[in-house]
């Protein structure tokens, strides 16, 4: 695996908020005390802008500076962010080319140099992104890379009104649901904990993101009480 696996950079903002990496911290526990049978967890939210990509790639820098393996699957393959927003320059093969059959497996999974993450980027843009997510192919990527990996962590399309999250669910041991303070309505918000039960996906928790003074004490009060734990931004 390891001669064919090529080279990524990724460029992090190194001068990062204390209170946002103490909050990935927080996160990063809470998995680990989910239980050792989770293991696939998937990232989403309701709407595009809420920052779970962003908490993907964060969270799996913390698990890998523990020493952790961590594979990143890049499943937003409607609209993916993190080839530009961490601005990967060298040309590299992804998701929907495996999925579709023109790539292999270990052809699309990058080392980094973040030592102990690998990432599997969306690839270019497909036409029928929930066809492609509901194909053999992808729960074969994750069931297979689950035994190689100590952890996986899958950025998923926002879930309000598209379908590919529900089908990524399906692989998943466990959901984040990443939640703009003040951004989408808690009715929304219960839809999309609804429709993660009825996959039978366990939520983990929420990610209250974006929040600042004037709000945080309000939203932090009241989606811990609903979700059971928030890790702020």
């Amino acid at each position: 695996m390891g001669k064919m696996m090529k080279v990524v950079n990724i460029h992090t903002d190194e001068n990062r908020d204390f209170r946002f990496e103490e909050a990935i911290k927080t996160l990063r526990t809470n998995i680990q005390f989910s239980g050792p049978d989770i293991k696939t967890v998937m990232f989403t939210s309701a709407v595009p802008g809420e920052g779970k990509s962003q908490i993907t790639i964060s969270e799996a820098m913390s698990l890998a500076g523990l020493g952790k393996k961590v594979l990143v699957v890049d499943a937003d393959i409607r609209k993916s962010v993190l080839l530009t927003r961490y601005q990967v320059e060298q040309e590299v093969h992804g998701l929907t080319e495996y999925l579709s059959g023109q790539r292999q497996m270990e052809e699309v999974i990058c080392t980094t140099d973040i030592q102990g993450m690998d990432i599997i980027f969306a690839g270019p843009y497909s036409p029928n992104p929930s066809e492609l997510l509901a194909e053999p192919l992808f729960k074969e990527l994750i069931l297979k890379k689950r035994e190689e990996y100590d952890y996986i962590l899958i950025d998923t399309p926002p879930m309000a009104g598209i379908t590919d999250g529900a089908i990524i669910s399906t692989v998943c041991d466990g959901a984040v649901l990443v939640i703009a303070a003040g951004t989408v309505s808690r009715r929304i918000e219960r839809r999309i904990k609804e429709q993660l039960e009825k996959s039978g996906c366990r939520i983990l928790g929420a990610v209250l993101n974006k929040v600042t003074s004037e709000h945080g004490g309000y939203y932090g009060k009241r989606y811990r009480k609903y979700y059971g734990y928030g890790a702020e931004k």
